[in-house]
């Protein structure tokens, strides 16, 4: 029996400071997640605004090819305006 109490004593103190949760693991732990929330901070920052950004050049390029095909329907239209008033021109 002896034996048999040394080794769950030996035991017990082997596993006991696992159990404890003192300040100082509190504080580890603490400083583990702050650590992590500052390196991490930045890059999911940085990413969401390059996403907003890249969303807003991409509607200005929808916009930009809706006025150049506009353009090009109006600088059509200037031109048959343009040729009909010749036309008129020419015969009077």
């Amino acid at each position: 029996m002896n034996s048999k109490d040394t080794l769950l004593d030996e035991v017990g103190k082997v596993l006991d400071p696992l159990k404890k949760l003192d300040v100082a693991y509190l504080f580890y732990t603490l400083m583990v997640v702050i650590f992590v929330l500052v390196v991490l901070f930045p890059k999911i920052y940085i990413s969401q605004q390059i996403y907003f950004k890249s969303r807003e050049i991409s509607k200005l390029k929808s916009e930009y090819d809706t006025l150049k095909e506009e353009n090009k329907v109006i600088g059509a239209s200037v031109e048959e305006i343009k040729y009909k008033n010749q036309v008129i021109d020419t015969i009077f």
